[in-house]
């Protein structure tokens, strides 16, 4: 079981945060979405073997919302 924190660019309001998990959560593999308005974080629990960290980030920007660039 893998875990990641991103950064989500984009997110106002809880329909924002409705699209993204609503999105996360049709990918097979993951197991828990946490989204946090006020920090613009997604927090997800994935079975790597499933999916990926890519799968996941682009699935962000599919629902259309951008990643933070570090």
């Amino acid at each position: 079981m893998a875990q990641e924190t991103l950064i989500v660019e984009g997110m106002t309001c809880q329909h924002c945060v409705q699209t993204v998990t609503e999105g996360l959560n049709k990918i097979t593999g993951t197991n828990r979405v946490v989204v946090d308005l006020d920090k613009k974080e997604v927090n997800i629990d994935f079975n790597e073997e499933q999916t990926n960290l890519k799968e996941i980030t682009d699935k962000i920007i599919e629902v259309g919302f951008e990643l933070e660039k570090n």
